[in-house]
């Protein structure tokens, strides 16, 4: 769960090293975030990180073999497979168990539209920047990795997003569309991803090279609403088992079997594990909370939800903070990362602008709705594992684009995550939102 480590026969660490390495820095970057900066949790945690990544890359310089351990420890984590088929699905499922549905029925609209138009505006504006950008810039980048790029950086990230409005007095039904949007649009920007994957010949798994329309909406089917399938009929299980008994420590543990086994199961019937999860979180949270769980097993429950979710946040965040080591960086990628910010963020804002526009034909918005929900739509963890899951080569030839990728997408979540994180809170005071 929180890390998968490569086959190495002759790996430099083993198993039970990383974890420790991992929860021990973890621990210290917390006390010290706690006792000196007062920073939230997941920010300072991945500060520290990325100081300390800085610190060993230029220790390296002076002692070549303090980089070399780095690089066997960083090389033995399977990032991607770490986040996405690992610590995502007990995340979502955690952030899911405490959404209101009826809070969440009533910006359905909203969150739909964000989910999918926004998504799909999103990817073809990013796409069509980064392409001029790379032009412009000396970078030679085919479209369709363009493309890739502009799917994977166009879905907020659940764990960045949730992680930061904890810490924010937001107004609910605001907070409804920003946690509800983000819960939702990664299950799509994957399936989005996972076509444009297939378009450019890296998946053999979802038809290689042969893409249609019928394809994309097979995909899609089979992806999202295969997911929304499998999520309640875990949840419907789920809650079943926890009303026949009364045993706290049981119900914990059934929970914990649904999410582990429920998101292996999506993996091999190659359904969204993300969207499952939400919704099955969403089930037991509401309907299993009101009518299936006691007092005692209700407190119980959210207690260790809450500890499963803060001890994964802050093993991610610092994973996200040590990855800069494996980063491969030129003037030329670093130019367009800097450039790449502002224009990710406008493509985010005019991808708002489009759905909102659209609802309020019919209802109406807080003047400062399209500014937050822009401002507050972080990328996270899930962008850099989709990056990283571009494979470096492909028919025994590398792919260029797979590092300008890495090092743009790197970029923007740290700056999204570090910049946009600390200052929303001070935006949404100076804004003042009125709640609708």
């Amino acid at each position: 769960m929180i890390a998968s480590v490569a086959a190495q026969p002759n790996s430099f660490f083993s198993f039970f090293e990383i974890m420790a390495i991992l929860i021990s820095l973890s621990a210290v970057f917390g006390w010290l975030n706690m006792r000196s900066f007062r920073l939230p949790v997941t920010i300072g945690l991945m500060v520290m990180s990325l100081s300390l990544s800085l610190a060993l890359v230029l220790a390296g310089f002076i002692f070549p073999s303090v980089m070399e351990q780095a690089h066997a420890f960083l090389g033995t984590i399977d990032f991607d497979q770490t986040l996405l088929h690992g610590m995502l699905g007990f995340l979502l499922f955690a952030g899911a168990l405490h959404i209101n549905l009826e809070d969440l029925a009533s910006q359905k609209w909203v969150i739909s539209l964000l989910a999918t138009i926004g998504v799909l505006v999103s990817t073809a504006l990013i796409a069509v920047a980064s392409w001029l950008l790379m032009g412009l810039v000396g970078i030679e980048m085919r479209f369709i990795y363009c493309l890739l790029f502009g799917a994977l950086i166009s879905p907020t990230d659940p764990i960045a997003v949730l992680s930061i409005l904890k810490t924010l007095t937001v107004p609910k039904s605001l907070e409804t569309k920003i946690a509800g949007e983000s819960l939702f649009n990664d299950g799509v920007g994957v399936v989005v991803f996972l076509v444009i994957f297939g378009a450019a010949g890296l998946d053999s798994a979802h038809g290689g090279g042969e893409v249609s329309f019928a394809s994309i909406v097979r995909l899609f089917t089979q992806e999202a609403i295969g997911g929304a399938a499998l999520g309640l009929v875990l949840g419907y299980v789920g809650f079943l088992m926890l009303r026949a008994i009364d045993e706290y420590t049981v119900e914990i543990l059934t929970t914990l079997a649904m999410v582990a086994g429920g998101y292996a199961l999506a993996d091999r019937i190659h359904v969204s594990g993300p969207i499952a999860m939400v919704v099955a979180g969403l089930l037991i949270g509401n309907h299993g909370r009101a009518l299936a769980m006691s007092d005692t097993t209700r407190e119980h429950l959210d207690l260790f939800w809450e500890l499963i979710d803060e001890f994964l946040n802050a093993v991610l965040f610092v994973l996200i903070g040590l990855e800069v080591m494996v980063l491969t960086f030129s003037r030329h990628y670093l130019l367009a990362a800097l450039l790449m910010i502002p224009l990710v963020l406008m493509a985010r804002f005019l991808s708002v602008v489009l759905p909102v526009g659209l609802l309020s034909l019919r209802r109406t918005f807080t003047p400062h709705a399209v500014k937050i929900l822009t401002w507050g739509g972080l990328r996270g963890g899930i962008s850099v594992a989709l990056a990283l899951s571009i494979p470096r080569t492909l028919h025994g030839e590398l792919i260029p684009e797979r590092e300008v990728i890495l090092v743009i997408t790197y970029a923007i979540v740290v700056f999204s995550i570090v910049v946009q994180g600390l200052s929303i809170s001070s935006l949404i005071e100076r804004w003042n939102p009125t709640e609708r």
